[in-house]
């Protein structure tokens, strides 16, 4: 039987994405990116606490010393959140984008504690493929993989082995998957799914703690989960169009949080009332604990 998703509070994003579990803090983080906000959730009262950003903050990670690492229109930010709703904003590396119109995207940590993030054009009706995948460490920020849309989807095999990498965009809808060594070096690329043949784009994206890629289906509400070789084992719906992006947290790991976005006109055969909204499910497996920026 499916897993019910259920709403996890008042909150209503423009678009919500991101998602972030805090094991230290038993907290969920996420980001409004058009509203320009981020949210926390704590788990044991309940209780949500929001942001102002001074620009579109599109994603966030935990950082080793406190607070949260964040990709944002003009280049990566160290966040640390003050009660009072004040928040104290640091920017560590400035970005350059080859085209004007452009901010980083999805992003998260790999288990060895470095930060991946794809940049896209914002106007994604021009089709435009001048996004590009980085890595960000010691060596500071670099471009690893060029010719994205929408770059999206970013998750890691348990073993830190495997990098998986989705396009969004309508003219991609595809799902890589990529050897990544001890050093972060991309190698073997390959297409793990083709989305064309499944419901929803490629959004946001978790992996388990057995291995298997968790996939948001943009503008089809479900939520995919394939097997390590590519196979699809399960899809959960969510009562809106468009879930954006997935991660695991809760106390036991074992609670799957899905973020979502309110479209511009509302979908036949979903519930307009909770576009936006955040959602939590029990889907019977466990996730992994995010890997703290370590650099």
């Amino acid at each position: 039987m499916a897993a019910a998703m259920e709403v996890l509070c008042a909150v209503r994003n423009r678009v919500g994405e991101c998602p972030l579990w805090s094991v230290a803090e038993q907290a969920l983080y996420w980001v409004d990116i058009d509203s320009r906000r981020l949210h926390r959730l704590d788990w044991a009262t309940r209780e949500t606490v929001q942001w102002d950003m001074p620009e579109r903050l599109a994603c966030i990670a935990l950082h080793a010393q406190g607070g949260l690492l964040a990709g944002m229109e003009t280049g990566l930010f160290r966040l640390q959140p003050q009660r009072g709703g004040t928040i104290d904003v640091e920017r560590l590396q400035a970005a350059t984008f080859p085209h004007r119109g452009m901010r980083f995207n999805d992003g998260r940590c790999d288990r060895h504690g470095r930060f991946w993030v794809t940049s896209m054009v914002m106007d994604m009706s021009l089709g435009l493929a001048k996004g590009m995948l980085w890595r960000h460490d010691a060596r500071g920020l670099v471009p690893m993989l060029g010719g994205l849309l929408t770059g999206n989807g970013l998750g890691f095999s348990p073993d830190g082995r495997t990098l998986y990498l989705s396009d969004s965009h309508p003219k991609a809808q595809r799902i890589w998957a990529f050897d990544l060594d001890i050093s972060g070096n991309l190698g073997n690329r390959r297409e793990f799914v083709d989305m064309n043949h499944h419901p929803g784009r490629p959004d946001g994206a978790a992996v388990d703690a057995a291995g298997a890629y968790w996939i948001c289906g943009n503008d089809a509400g479900q939520v995919h989960r394939f097997r390590p070789d590519g196979t699809l084992r399960q899809s959960l719906p969510v009562p809106v169009s468009k879930p954006a992006m997935c991660s695991f947290g809760g106390p036991d790991l074992d609670h799957l949080f899905v973020t979502s976005i309110l479209p511009a006109q509302p979908a036949q055969d979903f519930d307009a009332a909770l576009d936006g909204a955040v959602f939590v499910a029990r889907p019977g497996v466990r996730g992994i604990a995010e890997t703290p920026f370590a650099f």
